[in-house]
């Protein structure tokens, strides 16, 4: 029937909507043209959602349960940092109650799944399922409790790119590249090339056993269960974005034994800046079934 190619040639031009304020070759030769599409805004500090000291104390939070959950598994940052394994050896003796050895704690301790985990400690969980948007593929559910105000509610991962880095090759059909107020450039995807730099980077960075980054976001057995961001869709007519984007530069004090939750990697071993992460916040409170939606328009600068 001829409406057959009509109305697939309309959900062709929704996706490319969506999808050109990811490409980076069409970002750079509109910047001037669209300039109603940029965000201009005069100081870092002015672009909080909320205070920085409250992103880290959520990370830190989160990454601490996690740990905790996971510690039957951490022999080699218990055995190579002392100062850490009598660290989370009090913390675990505390929830336990009588556990006195590191053993001890393995036999006694349960195990739960990150998104368990994620609930026990923010009050709310999210999965990723199919987007309630037509023709926007996966979407970011809230599929447990209720995400309040201001609070910290998914991570954008992804290998991180300086302004004047290579992305050309792993943005083209990207649409999980995304831009930040100074130019730095976070690549989403988890897939294809995309996913080759990242792994490599992150082996690249390891120090001997132990993990500096998150690679588990490209696999099915997710450690870190914020680290979806990239999936949230953009807000369309009927559905106003309830997250915002939030850049966040790691301190140089973060945790050493947490970064192993941390989904994002430098693409060059040598850059001294603060790593960058992006978080989403939320913009009012989130209920339980309802999907997460952003502003894509915030992100281009």
């Amino acid at each position: 029937p001829p409406a057959r190619p009509a109305m697939l040639l309309r959900a062709l031009l929704r996706r490319w909507q969506s999808y050109k304020y990811r490409f980076v070759p069409w970002i750079a030769l509109n910047l001037s043209r669209k300039r109603r599409t940029l965000r201009f805004v005069p100081e870092k500090s002015k672009d909080k959602i909320i205070p920085d000291e409250n992103v880290l104390e959520t990370l830190l939070k989160i990454f601490k349960a996690l740990f905790i959950n996971d510690l039957s598994r951490q022999t080699y940052f218990l055995t190579l940092l002392p100062e850490v394994k009598s660290k989370y050896l009090k913390l675990k003796t505390v929830l336990l109650g009588k556990s006195k050895t590191i053993s001890d704690l393995h036999q006694n301790q349960t195990t739960f799944n990150p998104e368990e985990v994620l609930f026990s400690t923010l009050g709310f969980s999210i999965t990723r399922e199919r987007s309630s948007l037509i023709s926007a593929g996966m979407g970011i559910f809230v599929t447990k409790g209720c995400v309040p105000e201001g609070a910290v509610v998914s991570m954008y991962p992804g290998t991180v790119y300086q302004k004047y880095e290579p992305v050309f090759f792993q943005s083209i059909g990207n649409p999980f590249i995304f831009r930040c107020i100074d130019g730095v450039l976070i690549d989403g995807n988890d897939k294809g090339l995309s996913k080759v730099v990242y792994t490599s980077c992150s082996k690249r960075d390891q120090l001997g056993p132990l993990k500096m980054s998150d690679i588990s976001w490209l696999t099915s057995a997710v450690q870190n269960p914020l680290a979806v961001g990239q999936y949230v869709n953009n807000c369309s007519s009927d559905k106003a974005a309830n997250v915002c984007y939030q850049e966040f530069d790691v301190p140089e004090c973060f945790p050493i034994e947490l970064q192993q939750y941390l989904p994002n990697i430098r693409y060059r071993h040598d850059i001294q800046s603060h790593l960058r992460c992006v978080v989403l916040v939320a913009l009012r409170d989130i209920k339980q079934g309802e999907e997460l939606f952003s502003n894509y328009y915030t992100i281009v600068s």
